[in-house]
């Protein structure tokens, strides 16, 4: 913006070509990059001469969309429903969405009141299947939650399944979350996910390259995805099947040296097909909200050790859980026996016996040694068999 207030000449440029240039492409980002965002936009308006690699047939096309281009009516439309457009060389502008070099967006509108600059430096993607199961929601929702306690910034893309598990996570444990539309962030999509969308306004930011009013098609789902990667420090596919586009989105991670991870799920799931497949690749698995700050965190930000209950027979001595397993399970045995299972000298087995006997694990049966209830379970790990 101006001092005067009004917007400088590359703002309303950059405006104009959201109206004429589809995202994401990446001919027009090399225009705008060779000759700035003014030229492309005399040239439009002009109607001379094309510009380089364009055919007469897509040139007729630009032109037609940039007759109908209205910058500065976007603009006050925007401002109307609490919009703003945020440019490349502006203070809110992201600078990891340069990582996407021609084919980056020409500006993000951005519907919120928190600074998008600032919140992406520490955000992380959450996306997967819009059919999700219930396990997906859930996972979607816990993670979230969970990264949003620790002060990690939600980023997903506001669609049904994963997309809105995750957004309703981080904003039930008071964090922070972004909405990347593939439609104009003045018209919520999907209609279903209207009050979603606006509770993500109030608290969080929704953002999209796309102006006021424009539609979502196929295809601006899918490039929209690149943005949800280069936004944040790496991406989550909680649940995906083999032709899912949330794994469009953990691809383009990759190619832009993020972090890629991937929660794992059934086997037999056909909607964990997709992430299984990452996971034999280059994405690491998973489980919680540990587990991903310890790959996109600072150093020193490690997961927690996982390990299992602590149990009696783990304080003991490693010589006396020699001795332990060296007792059959449903008979008594002599200490001859016993040291020669436990491989150690009879004397050391038949301290070692009285050592455990004070601890309830054995007992003396005339001149041999028994397992007590207690350590049979002990040994097995449970009641049962297993």
């Amino acid at each position: 913006m101006s001092v005067a207030g009004e917007p400088d000449d590359d703002l309303l440029a950059r405006v104009f070509l959201t109206r004429v240039l589809e995202p994401g492409d990446e001919a027009g980002g090399r225009w705008v990059r060779e000759f700035g965002a003014g030229e492309v936009v005399r040239r439009l308006r002009e109607g001379g001469q094309p510009l380089p690699g364009v055919s007469g047939k897509r040139w007729t096309g630009l032109l037609a969309r940039a007759g109908t281009a209205r910058p500065r009516e976007d603009l006050a439309v925007a401002r109307e429903a609490g919009v703003r457009f945020v440019c490349p060389g502006h203070p809110e502008w992201p600078g990891q969405l340069d990582d996407l070099g021609d084919t980056r967006p020409l500006g993000l509108w951005v519907r919120g009141r928190a600074g998008l600059r600032m919140w992406a430096l520490k955000s992380v993607a959450v996306v997967g299947a819009r059919a999700c199961t219930e396990y997906g929601a859930h996972m979607a929702a816990t993670l979230a939650a969970g990264l949003a306690e620790q002060g990690w910034v939600v980023v997903s893309g506001g669609a049904y399944g994963v997309d809105g598990a995750a957004h309703r996570g981080a904003l039930g444990a008071g964090g922070a979350t972004v909405a990347v539309l593939a439609c104009g962030v003045d018209r919520p999509y999907p209609r279903g996910h209207t009050q979603l969308i606006s509770r993500i306004a109030e608290q969080g930011l929704v953002v999209g390259e796309l102006p006021p009013g424009d539609h979502p098609t196929p295809s601006r789902f899918i490039l929209r995805n690149r943005v949800i990667a280069a936004l944040t420090r790496g991406t989550v596919v909680v649940e995906a099947a083999h032709r899912s586009g949330s794994l469009v989105t953990a691809r383009a991670a990759q190619r832009l040296g993020r972090h890629t991870m991937g929660v794992p799920g059934p086997a037999t799931s056909g909607l964990s097909a997709g992430v299984h497949e990452l996971l034999r690749g280059e994405a690491a698995l998973v489980t919680d909200a540990a587990d991903v700050v310890e790959l996109v965190g600072d150093i020193g930000q490690l997961a927690p050790d996982r390990r299992g209950p602590v149990l009696p027979r783990d304080l003991l001595e490693p010589a006396a859980r020699q001795v332990l397993a060296a007792l059959p399970g449903g008979r008594a045995a002599g200490p001859d026996e016993i040291a020669r299972r436990a491989q150690t000298a009879q004397e050391d087995a038949i301290a070692r016996l009285y050592e455990l006997r004070a601890l309830g694990y054995v007992e003396r049966h005339g001149d041999g040694w028994k397992l007590t209830r207690q350590a049979v379970m002990s040994v097995r790990g449970g009641p049962g068999p297993c």
